[in-house]
């Protein structure tokens, strides 16, 4: 089988079954809801099945799109990122106390799902022009700094979630840049220690840290939420309740359809749906890490690298915070919760993999040539004198012989 077909394959069918599961799921978290207040129960299914369309849409013409391109476009995103972030601090839409959405008549867009995407794709160019960094002052310039502009504008929002999905995905990329583990892990530290500085003078987050550590002590008003998933989940036993079942989504479980879905599907499916779901996204894990391990193209084995950590890194940490093992970060669950622009991206994310694994990078190798003034990479080729390839004459190896006598005799 040509070389990376099957991860293709594999990548398409659980990305195909997740979207499909996640439309089932979306309306059985909604549709009692609604039909209780008299509303359309289909009204959320129907839009998410909208954006799933466009997303499909996307992922299929991205995916017969060089990816090549995406590199020389990588200042355009990164500089289109910051103005849509700066923009949504103004005239964005304000949800629950939270700014993190565009209104453009009957679609809305978070551009904070697009700045994961142009952040990957800046941060696999300046990778693979510049060798990784190994010390904390080489992190810090301009990665680090360019990170920490990013996080500063979603914690405005605030948007913690988005800003740890981020930091994550960059991890995971320089990792593979080669980037030594001590000044990494390093780096990592300095940055957790930031991020408890902010949760402390941020009342709602400190109240969603302390929360974590107890959610019982207060399960009627700050752990509502949590103890509401965690009861739900458990509920579910090994087979679930059945599909369109569940309790805890009839007013118990507050975004019962967005980032809670996992309580939802732990309740009406059970331990054999959640672990199902648990393999899909190790699957996609799997498939998404064999890509970038097989391209050889620095560019491509970066991008796949941390696409690849950002979706199922994602999911992680949903699953966990749904669980009672982290903290609740507001993060949903790639192609299954309710949320259009998420879908969206993660769909073009896909796109690009499946580019990854099935075109240039499987074709043809280029490395890095930082001889040039550009740093453009060059086709890996071999050299220009061609001696491995030239046979030898008679005479050079009747000479060759000869010089190994003299020096034996003398």
């Amino acid at each position: 089988m040509k070389r990376g077909q099957l991860e293709a394959s594999l990548l398409t069918l659980v990305t195909l079954g997740l979207v499909a599961f996640g439309l089932v799921m979306v309306y059985s978290a909604t549709s009692a809801s609604a039909a209780l207040r008299n509303g359309d129960p289909a009204y959320f299914l129907k839009r998410q099945a909208g954006y799933a369309v466009l997303g499909l849409i996307l992922m299929v013409a991205v995916s017969r799109i060089d990816y090549r391109i995406l590199r020389r476009l990588a200042p355009v995103f990164v500089v289109t990122s910051l103005a849509l972030l700066l923009g949504v601090l103004v005239i964005g839409q304000s949800v629950n106390g939270a700014r993190r959405w565009l209104t453009f008549g009957p679609a809305v867009f978070q551009p904070s799902e697009l700045a994961k995407l142009a952040l990957a794709v800046w941060a696999a160019s300046y990778l693979t022009r510049k060798r990784p960094p190994r010390s904390l002052a080489e992190l810090w310039r301009p990665l680090g700094l360019l990170a920490s502009v990013f996080c500063v504008l979603l914690l405005a929002e605030p948007d913690l979630g988005t800003a740890i999905a981020i930091l994550i995905m960059l991890a995971a990329m320089l990792l593979v840049a080669g980037t030594p583990v001590r000044t990494l892990g390093a780096g990592l530290s300095i940055a957790a220690a930031v991020s408890l500085v902010v949760v402390w003078f941020q009342p709602y987050m400190r109240v969603r840290l302390f929360t974590f550590i107890n959610p019982w002590h207060d399960a009627q008003g700050a752990g509502y939420q949590i103890v509401q998933a965690i009861t739900g989940l458990g509920s579910g036993g090994i087979f679930g309740r059945g599909l369109g079942q569940s309790i805890a989504k009839l007013n118990f479980l507050p975004e019962a359809h967005t980032d809670m879905i996992f309580a939802i599907i732990g309740e009406e499916l059970g331990l054999v749906g959640a672990t199902a779901l648990v393999a899909a996204y190790s699957a996609f894990a799997y498939a998404g890490l064999r890509i970038a391990l097989t391209c050889r193209d620095p560019f491509g084995k970066r991008l796949a690298a941390g696409l690849t950590v950002l979706v199922c890194g994602q999911a992680s940490i949903n699953l966990a915070a749904v669980m009672g093992l982290a903290p609740l970060t507001g993060i949903p669950l790639p192609f299954v919760s309710y949320g259009g622009s998420s879908l969206v991206v993660a769909l073009v994310a896909v796109g690009i993999l499946l580019n990854i694994a099935g075109n240039a990078g499987a074709k043809r190798a280029s490395v890095p040539d930082r001889s040039r003034g550009d740093g453009r990479p060059r086709a890996a080729r071999a050299r220009s004198g061609g001696g491995a390839q030239r046979p030898r004459r008679a005479g050079d190896v009747r000479r060759v012989a000869g010089a190994r006598r003299g020096a034996a005799r003398s």
